[in-house]
């Protein structure tokens, strides 16, 4: 999987894929992660991307022309499954879509700043539109983490262990049951009992009716949907 990010700011989160899992992934050669700085695709000498908006409202919104010409440049080279304009008005992310996400060979992501982006860059150019919550954040960039993220550490080979991506939350609807590691008793509080005793069906089962009751208490929309 390759993932082209477009962003004024790549240094906000050059850090973020130099480490842990989304490294290993990279050294791997399961995925690439490319940042490119917006403003290498201005032509005038202070490399604008932003402008007054159109009718006098407030704030400043991202210029159509470095967008095309970077986005255009990038498709040149490569097909692109998707391009995803990071926007707390998107289409909510969830686990079922990263999985979706994760069989893609080609992503860019757009990061927004300002005001937004201008209109026409949604209409001809973004393929699929995604918010990370209800909240604005100040640009793109650390949701688009977050997407590339949940995307990447689910690729076969990424996680040594692949069942353990398979038993996170939201994979079946459910969250995660509570897990414990040595020692078994500290202070007095101790591990469940069935843990401990080796028999795996029984432990199947303890874990199972954890998540649904966990699910009921914390996140009862899942159980509806």
């Amino acid at each position: 999987m390759r993932i082209d990010i477009i962003t004024i700011f790549p240094e906000m989160i050059e850090g973020f894929f130099n480490h842990s899992i989304l490294k290993r992934a990279q050294n791997k050669g399961l995925a690439e992660i490319h940042l490119h700085n917006l403003r290498d695709w201005t032509t005038d000498k202070h490399r604008r991307v932003d402008d007054y908006p159109f009718g006098g409202s407030a704030g400043m919104v991202m210029k159509i022309e470095p967008v095309d010409r970077c986005i255009t440049s990038l498709k040149a080279e490569r097909e692109y499954d998707d391009v995803v304009f990071m926007t707390p008005d998107g289409e909510q992310f969830n686990q079922s879509m990263a999985n979706t996400m994760s069989l893609a060979g080609n992503l860019i992501f757009l990061c927004g700043h300002f005001k937004g982006i201008d209109y026409r860059i949604r209409e001809h150019f973004i393929t699929k539109e995604i918010s990370i919550g209800d909240y604005v954040l100040t640009g793109g960039e650390l949701a688009a983490a977050v997407v590339a993220d949940s995307i990447i550490r689910i690729i076969p080979g990424v996680i040594s262990d692949e069942q353990s991506a398979l038993s996170d939350s939201f994979q079946d609807n459910l969250l995660a049951p509570p897990v414990y590691t040595r020692p078994a008793n500290y202070n007095g509080w101790e591990v469940p009992e069935v843990l401990l005793s080796g028999h795996e069906a029984r432990i199947r089962d303890w874990e199972l009716q954890q998540a649904i009751e966990r699910t009921k208490a914390l996140r009862p929309d899942l159980l509806d949907d």
